[in-house]
């Protein structure tokens, strides 16, 4: 009896961890800063690329967009309502233009072109309300975060073509109400405009938000209160952060190292974290790495001046900079003309020659230049897809494949940071570990044979609770 109740014990165990492990975690990530009809904001569009870079690292599914138009912006909201039923935590967040009218909130798409009350009850711009009514009530936990609090830049606008002069127009977004499970935060207090930020760099609540709420072990309404200390200090005391909150219970965005109840918390770091091994910092730079923006690059540099990527960003900021023609074209010199018309296919691939090792050193260098790729010496579909973003970098006809022209340019480009892929052991190491260990069969003694043996995953028939239940009796009554 006492075995069948450790068993039975086990087994829930085994299927709340799965449980946990299973929780959906969604979000609608937004920046608006391109508007057609008013002058545009510069950090918007950066604004959500570092918070889907965040959210993402902690494991949300993130439906993203910059700059939308009310078409695309109404696209992705029904995407998010469908992904977010019955999600265990949806977060919104939205950084650009709101406005507020007669204590309704609205969110501006980049096409509004608000000139009277009408406009915006017509549909110019998107209820906050109703929205988020309808994309995430049926979200267990609902976090939204407003980074949209800039001047009303259509005030005058609509004051002036105000049929009563009795509309109330806000400079800022109005105070909002939280339903259970939810926790609205907003970049400053209601009726108060808050800070764009110096250009091209994070908003100083964006920053903040990204800075603490996916701090391990660290509650949301904690990290909040870490959020409005911060940016109350940047902007000196100019701008406090304001919240409502109705959760009804502990939330962890990054419940790792969750510290037990009665471990002394420590205390803040001074600043932000420039850790090489930040996974933050790593999501951040795939985020803008790429980018054709010496603004988002530089937004990189803000918040890690210190960062392992540094070079990098300052190398392709300066090749931004030098115009188009040295982008592409002039990374290096004597490159044959012909390497930017002669196609390539499996055929010109094959005839340059490549073995083993020779892929691997293309993966390599490809690496090093920035397209991250792994180093195992086989050309397989991401490969091919990294090989296709190097050649249209370059200016090359883009097809995945190699020629003879394009490895030789490849073979001269200089590699500004040598990296080394966890995966550059390849595929025979295994195999090599297997020869080694051949003779001791399955049942080697201590931890040797262990150790040399590559480790498999179970079949699937044979994987989670059941297999782990199953050990778990077996070790019992083989006692």
């Amino acid at each position: 009896m006492r075995y069948f109740t450790l068993i039975i014990s086990l087994f829930c165990l085994v299927l709340s961890a799965q449980t946990a492990k299973a929780d959906r975690r969604v979000a609608f990530v937004v920046g608006n800063g391109a508007y057609k009809n008013v002058a545009p904001l510069p950090n918007p569009a950066i604004d959500a690329k570092s918070m889907a870079g965040v959210l993402r690292n902690v494991g949300f599914e993130v439906v993203e967009g910059t700059n939308l138009t009310r078409d695309k912006m109404t696209e992705r909201l029904l995407e998010f309502g469908k992904k977010a039923q019955g999600a265990d935590v949806a977060v919104f967040f939205y950084a650009g233009h709101g406005i507020a009218i007669s204590g309704t909130n609205y969110l501006l798409p980049v096409d509004a072109d608000i000139k009277s009350e009408m406009d915006v009850k017509l549909g110019a711009a998107i209820n906050i309300d109703l929205t988020l009514d309808q994309t995430m009530s049926d979200a267990k936990v609902k976090l939204v975060f407003l980074d949209a609090c800039r001047d009303n830049p259509f005030a005058a606008k609509i004051k002036s073509n105000s049929a009563t002069r009795s509309v109330s127009v806000q400079s800022g977004l109005a105070e909002m109400k939280s339903g259970e499970g939810t926790l609205i935060a907003f970049a400053t207090g209601p009726g108060q405009t808050a800070l764009d930020g110096q250009e091209g760099t994070n908003s100083p609540f964006t920053r903040a938000l990204i800075r603490h709420i996916a701090t391990p072990g660290v509650e949301i309404q904690q990290a909040m209160t870490e959020v409005r200390a911060q940016v109350n200090q940047e902007t000196n005391k100019g701008q406090l952060p304001w919240g409502h909150t109705n959760l009804i219970g502990s939330v962890y965005l990054n419940p790792a190292g969750k510290p037990a109840a009665n471990a002394a918390p420590s205390a803040p770091p001074a600043v932000a974290s420039n850790s090489g091994g930040s996974d933050v910092e790593l999501e951040f730079w795939r985020s803008v790495k790429e980018s054709n923006k010496p603004e988002e690059l530089n937004a990189y540099l803000s918040n890690y001046p210190n960062g392992q990527f540094r070079s990098l960003a300052l190398a392709r900021i300066a090749s931004l900079e030098s115009g188009p023609s040295s982008t592409t074209r002039n990374l290096t010199t004597g490159i044959d003309p012909a390497t930017f018309t002669e196609p390539s296919n499996q055929t010109t691939e094959d005839q340059i020659g490549l073995d083993k090792g020779l892929r691997r050193d293309v993966q390599r260098r490809l690496t090093g230049l920035g397209f991250d790729t792994k180093v195992t010496g086989q050309f397989d579909e991401p490969t091919r897809a990294v090989i296709t973003r190097w050649q249209v970098a370059r200016g090359y006809p883009k097809s995945g494949y190699l020629n003879k022209l394009q490895h030789k340019a490849l073979l001269t480009e200089i590699i500004a940071t040598t990296q080394t892929s966890s995966s550059d052991e390849g595929e025979d190491r295994p195999a090599r570990r297997a020869r080694r260990s051949s003779g001791g069969g399955e049942g080697g003694s201590g931890g040797s044979a262990r150790s040399s043996a590559p480790a498999q995953a179970p079949p699937p028939d044979l994987a989670g609770p059941g297999r782990f239940i199953g050990g778990v009796v077996g070790g019992i009554l083989g006692r």
